[in-house]
């Protein structure tokens, strides 16, 4: 069975903090979650238009 490496820093992963290689891995990978690092940009195009057609209430409302 293969070893997944760490996403933080490439050493094998260890089960107790899974799929990290240390604590210090698992708590730099949060600090990043909480800082907004993995974040996806966003753009004005991706927000759903209020007219939507394929949503079904919508419809409803219009008759």
């Amino acid at each position: 069975m293969l070893k997944r490496k760490c996403p933080i820093c490439s050493k094998p992963s260890i089960e107790a903090v899974k799929p990290f290689c240390s604590k210090r891995c698992a708590d730099i990978d949060l600090s990043r979650w909480l800082k907004g690092v993995y974040a996806i940009p966003a753009t004005e195009n991706d927000e759903a238009d209020p007219t939507d057609q394929d949503d079904p209430f919508n419809a409803e409302r219009d008759l």
